[in-house]
């Protein structure tokens, strides 16, 4: 390897280190809410809002930093976002009610999309056009990571220990990642170029609010059953409580190969029809959740199908929104994650209302299966307008333009 190619690596893995952490902190949550349930004197349904909290913080957190702070060298907000997500978690450590956890969790979220999405754009401009999807998906394998090792570790921890020390642990990576940045990130002075009113013009295209539309109902699906995923094992599948970090384990190598499939799958089938395809499978996935998950063998298999196939679509949906918002690429990318997370969001909510009506377990798995099949109808509905653009004559806003080089 050479040394601009070892230098490239070491700054896409410091990156991923900042994606391991959120990732952990992300999805351990799930792992543990009958634990804070019990700890903060809430039922389990209620104790889904914390799952919607640090959602709805990267929702108003990712759109918010990539336009105030589009002048702000990247490197050196990336490290501020790092160690913020930092001190937000000594705070949900600190946290022991409700409202005081629901605010921590906000808090914790706020740099989570503009970290992803900025960290995305810097990667994607580190390597050739045709490699900016496997180097995003690069970074966002720290997510996969996470589950495979950090969720189950955390979740572990949580329930012999203390539902607050997987935070506190999240908060220590959370120090080595701006460490990490510090040292391998290189330096990219500002150019001059980019501008709050840059960022904005990515909103006047029609295909970026489209492609934010398939993350926020394509991905609701996923989050409204995942968001239960312990008591759906426990309840459904009758798994004892201490094998949930196993469970856990399998999603994450779910994620972990979708991610590495995902660069190939935009080589060979395109970014937007793979996004189509994989989305028509989770929704199929969804659909016979609720009644396969009742064989434990199989609930299992399932859960770590439904790890992969949404890895696959979020590179590709961080690259479609790169490359059809043009000039204003660190808010597009930073709004996915804010789109994903108000799918989070949503999806926990809808999986919390159908708990509370008593319809079971399996419920929340059916409601996902529709919020995917409408994802669906959009990334098709994107398809047929970026084909009469096309159709139209070049200058279509949809038409794809290659990451530009970090310019800070």
């Amino acid at each position: 390897m050479s040394p601009a190619a070892r230098r490239t690596t070491l700054a896409i893995l410091a990156l991923a280190v900042g994606g391991f952490a959120i990732g952990t902190t992300e999805f351990v949550t799930m792992g543990l809410l009958p634990q804070i349930a019990a700890g903060t004197g809430v039922d389990i349904a209620t104790s889904g809002h914390y799952v919607s909290a640090y959602a709805l913080g990267v929702v108003v957190g990712a759109p918010l930093i990539a336009v105030v702070f589009a002048k702000v060298p990247r490197k050196g907000l990336l490290m501020g976002l790092m160690a913020f997500f930092g001190v937000a978690h000594v705070a949900i450590v600190a946290a022991d009610t409700y409202p005081t956890v629901m605010a921590a969790r906000f808090l914790a979220g706020v740099p989570h999309g503009a970290f992803f999405g900025i960290g995305s754009v810097v990667a994607a401009s580190l390597v050739s056009h045709q490699r900016r999807t496997a180097a995003v998906a690069a970074i966002l394998g720290g997510l996969g990571v996470a589950n495979v090792v950090g969720v189950p570790v955390a979740t572990l921890l949580g329930q012999r220990f203390s539902w607050h020390l997987p935070y506190l642990l999240v908060g220590l990576v959370a120090v080595v990642t701006v460490g990490a940045i510090a040292l391998w990130l290189p330096h990219q002075p500002p150019s001059g170029e980019e501008s709050m009113r840059t960022e904005m013009r990515a909103l006047r295209r029609v295909q970026v609010w489209l492609a934010l539309l398939i993350g926020v109902v394509g991905f609701g699906g996923m989050f409204a059953m995942y968001s239960f995923i312990t008591p759906t094992m426990t309840e459904l599948a009758g798994l004892d409580e201490r094998y949930i970090p196993w469970v856990l384990a399998a999603y994450g190598f779910g994620m972990v190969a979708g991610m590495v499939l995902s660069g190939r799958v935009a080589n060979r089938v395109g970014v937007l029809k793979g996004i189509i395809v994989a989305l028509g499978l989770i929704a199929v996935l969804l659909a016979v959740f609720g009644v396969a998950a009742r064989t434990l063998w199989l609930a299992v298999l399932l859960v770590f199908v439904l790890g992969l196939l949404p890895s696959i679509v979020v590179p590709l949906l961080q690259t479609r929104l790169m490359d059809v918002a043009h000039e204003g690429q660190s808010l597009a990318a930073a709004l996915n994650h804010s789109t994903l997370n108000t799918a989070n969001a949503l999806g926990a909510w809808l999986g919390s209302l159908v708990l509370a009506a008593g319809w079971g377990y399996g419920a929340p798995s059916l409601v996902g299966a529709g919020l995917a099949v409408l994802g669906v109808g959009v990334a098709v509905a994107s398809a047929l307008l970026e084909r009469r653009d096309r159709a139209a004559g070049p200058s279509s806003s949809a038409q794809p333009v290659p990451v530009t080089p970090a310019t800070r």
